[in-house]
């Protein structure tokens, strides 16, 4: 499962390479790059969670579950890797918005084949915002492929059906 984990995030970050003549430097320039991407999607949905509630659980759970460092190490009977990356979550949270940015800083195994901004790749982005006094409506930037552990727990941060840490070394 690590082997495929890191082979689709090297097509990701490769493939969106292959599009724009650098990587995103600001969740702004991902917002807009992600769409056209390769192998990446965005995804829009509502949640029956108050806005003030799902802001908090990003706040909350964001940098105590997501700013982790993971060694994931690959082997065949040609090859040997050994990924190291550090994830660093971002929120920000105004009065009808919150955001949850994750990017990803290769520490080792994976080459830099453009601008890396402060934090590293971005990775995905949650935006959350205020519809209704409990209805809250999630866009979501970020893989069509891999880092599905990641994305359920942000999904079920934002919905109410999860609210604990994923084991990020699962997938």
């Amino acid at each position: 499962m690590n082997a495929i984990r890191v082979f689709v995030c090297v097509l990701f970050l490769l493939g969106t390479a292959a599009c724009v003549t650098s990587h995103p430097q600001t969740a702004a320039e991902f917002r807009q790059q992600a769409p056209g991407a390769f192998l990446a999607k965005t995804e829009e949905y509502e949640v029956n969670q108050s806005f003030e509630t799902v802001a908090a659980r990003f706040q909350k759970m964001a940098p105590k579950c997501l700013d982790v460092t993971i060694k994931t190490t690959s082997q065949s009977s040609t090859s040997y890797q050994v990924v190291v990356t550090d994830y660093n979550p971002t929120v920000i949270v105004e009065a009808d918005r919150a955001e949850l940015h994750v990017q990803q800083d290769f520490k080792q195994g994976v080459l830099t084949i453009t601008e890396v901004p402060p934090g590293g790749y971005y990775l995905m982005v949650f935006d959350a915002f205020k519809v209704g006094a409990n209805n809250t409506r999630i866009k979501y930037y970020g893989p069509s492929m891999g880092h599905e552990t990641m994305i359920n727990a942000i999904k079920g941060w934002a919905d109410g059906s999860n609210v604990g840490c994923p084991d990020l070394t699962s997938s």
